[in-house]
């Protein structure tokens, strides 16, 4: 049976370890997979020993892995930047306190008909007009106008 023979083994090998990457983070198995299948063109071409078809294996998945992942890492997860000077929309922004604003505890504002969690250098009442001058995650720096 042809299509058991030990060079569509490899084949099938190859495929299967390059679709288990897409269960499995990392990026790694994929080159496994991609060693795998060049061994089973390599038998398509060459009838070698099962200790060659071994070693080869070895070598190519070092190969791929240190030349190739790089390469394939950036092309399939792309390249990202994080930009660490975003100004909040909020910066600037005038809003309503609606729970009192103590020192070291966080009050809550009004702003754009949402409630955010706010605080303060100085203690401000509810009702009182605030100016957002900074935001960390989904808190609000505020003073008092």
């Amino acid at each position: 049976m042809e299509f058991l023979a030990i060079k569509w083994m490899w084949l099938y090998l190859g495929c299967l370890l390059m679709l288990l990457e897409l269960t499995i983070p990392g990026f790694v198995i994929f080159f496994f997979g991609l060693a795998a299948a060049a061994v089973s063109g390599i038998l398509f071409l060459f009838d070698i020993s099962f200790a060659w078809q071994l070693a080869l294996f070895s070598i190519f998945s070092v190969l791929f892995i240190v030349l190739l992942r790089k390469w394939f890492t950036r092309l399939f997860l792309g390249v990202s930047s994080e930009t660490k000077d975003v100004e909040s929309e909020f910066v600037g922004r005038v809003a309503v306190v609606t729970e009192k604003i103590s020192l070291g505890e966080s009050g809550r504002i009004l702003l754009r008909d949402s409630q955010w969690d706010a605080v303060a250098a100085e203690e401000i009442d509810a009702g009182a007009k605030v100016r957002v001058i900074s935001q960390k995650n989904l808190t609000l720096t505020v003073e008092k106008i």
